[in-house]
């Protein structure tokens, strides 16, 4: 079988990880773009450090897990933000305005909706995690 979406294999496999109470999951095939997402959620505290293990194929990744995390998924396809739908998709997709992100590609990099929010620049979304 051939793998559509790698992002979203990855954090499903993190959210389930998660409700079973593991410790640590591994990830695999890597990419750029699932470092920078863990980079955002680390950045927040919802998981705890992970490491690249390379392999000469596509990596793998080891995630520490610290329990804090509720669920995560991937918004497919990716939808363009601009600055002023950010709050309205923040209403749809997180379940309060005190915790939860989103995750969006920008110009400026990969970035959560606060960050783009005071950088003025809008995207298309990944994902989101609460």
């Amino acid at each position: 079988m051939v793998r559509v979406n790698v992002l979203n294999d990855a954090l499903n496999a993190i959210c389930n990880a998660e409700k079973r109470g593991y410790r640590q999951v591994l990830i695999r095939p890597a990419s750029k773009v699932i470092i920078k997402f863990l980079k955002v959620m680390m950045k927040h505290g919802y998981i705890g450090e992970f490491e690249i293990i390379d392999d000469h194929r596509a990596c793998k990744i080891v995630v520490h897990l610290n329990g804090r995390l509720n669920k995560c998924g991937v918004i497919s396809p990716r939808f363009d933000v601009d600055i002023h739908s950010i709050e309205k998709w923040s209403t749809n997709l997180l379940p309060s305005r005190q915790f939860g992100f989103l995750v969006l590609t920008t110009s400026a990099g990969i970035m959560d909706h606060e960050e783009a929010k005071r950088k003025k620049t809008g995207g298309k979304i990944l994902g989101f995690f609460y």
